[in-house]
Parts: C-alpha cells; sequence; structure tokens
C-alpha cells in the first residue's frame, strides 16, 4: 500500500506539471520565430496548442478516479493546476487562429463562430473553461460556496464540446478524434455513480 503523499510531494508533481507543460509551449514559440515547424506552421501552431490542451483537459478528469484508487485524497490538489494549463493552452489555440488565420478581423472572427459548428462548439467549451479558471481560486471558491461546485459540473460538458470541436475539425483521419472520445466516455464512466445522485 502506498504511504500517504505529503505536502512537499505534492509541490515536486505540482512543479513537474508546470515544467511539463510550459516548456513545450514556450519551444513551440521558439521553433515559430526560428521558422522550425514546416510548411504550415500557421497550421502546426493551432493544431499542437489544440490537442495540447484536449490532452491536459482529460488528465484533468483522470486526477479524481486517480486519487481515489490510489487513496491518495491530496493528488486533488493537482486538479486546479492541470485545469488552468488545459485553460491556457485552449487560449492560445484561439488566439493562434484570431491572429494566423483571420488577422485580427474580429467580424470574420464572429462570423465564424456562428457559420462553423465546429468552432462554435469549441468557444463554447472555451467559454466554460473561462469560467471554471476564473472561479477556481479558494476565496472566490468559499464565496460562492454550493454554487461552485454546480458551476464546476460543466466541467464534464466542456469536455463533451471539446471532443466533438476536435472531431467535427478533422477533415479526414478519424482515428485519432474516435480514441479521444473513447477516453472521455471511459472517464466519464468512472463517474456514473456521481451522475446517478445528481438525477435522484
Amino acid at each position: 500500500m502506498l504511504s500517504a503523499l505529503n505536502g512537499r510531494s505534492i509541490t515536486l508533481i505540482k512543479l513537474c506539471i508546470h515544467l511539463s507543460c510550459f516548456i513545450p509551449l514556450f519551444y513551440l514559440y521558439w521553433r515559430a520565430y526560428y521558422d522550425e515547424l514546416g510548411a504550415d506552421p500557421v497550421e502546426y501552431v493551432i493544431h499542437y496548442t489544440g490537442i495540447g490542451a484536449l490532452n491536459i483537459f482529460l488528465l484533468s478528469l483522470v486526477v479524481s478516479p486517480l486519487a481515489k484508487f490510489l487513496k491518495q485524497g491530496k493528488l486533488i490538489q493537482l486538479r486546479r493546476v492541470i485545469g488552468l494549463y488545459a485553460f491556457t493552452y485552449s487560449v492560445f489555440h484561439v488566439l493562434n487562429f484570431l491572429f494566423f488565420e483571420v488577422q485580427f478581423d474580429f467580424l470574420l472572427f464572429i462570423s465564424e463562430i456562428f457559420e462553423r459548428p465546429y468552432i462554435t462548439v469549441g468557444m463554447i467549451g472555451l467559454f466554460i473553461l473561462t469560467l471554471l479558471a476564473l472561479t477556481s481560486f479558494s476565496r472566490i471558491k468559499r464565496s460562492m460556496g454550493s454554487r461552485w461546485q454546480t458551476l464546476h459540473n460543466f466541467t464534464y460538458i466542456a469536455g463533451i464540446a471539446i471532443v466533438i470541436h476536435f472531431y467535427w475539425s478533422v477533415k479526414s483521419e478519424l482515428v485519432e478524434p474516435v480514441i479521444y472520445i473513447v477516453i472521455l466516455v471511459l472517464l466519464l464512466v468512472l463517474r456514473k455513480d456521481r451522475f446517478k445522485r445528481w438525477f435522484k
């Protein structure tokens, strides 16, 4: 049986998370600056930040069942930092599209949101992640009381929106988005008891 994690262990894990999430993002733009991203750097950057956001988001959903399985309650403290990185990558994903694809044309950007369903659901996911990020701080959590948990239950809706966004955005190869859909479904199934309590 694993020994209980202490505060120092959690701090070290958080440091690893920071390094694992920040360094790849920094290196991405370093390579972009020196034109090392191939024939279509814009597409590369947009895809990299988007798939990064999805991977990190799914990792945030792994924390709770992993903590329960390992009987390590302190692992729950990792959800916030992982979730904030998922939000960060999502913001960069959208900013890359705004800056490089539509070149600061905000009217075109807004029209794209309403005219392209895959962008619409993606923005719904980002909107939810934004609310979750803004309310993730302890002081706000305390002030919101039970409403905080109600809001943060929308995490699962955000997950559904994000994988649908990825699935609809892929034009040919569907194996990868289907794998992500299966992973999300499995992570939601692990929470079936929680969902049952909601509908009682």
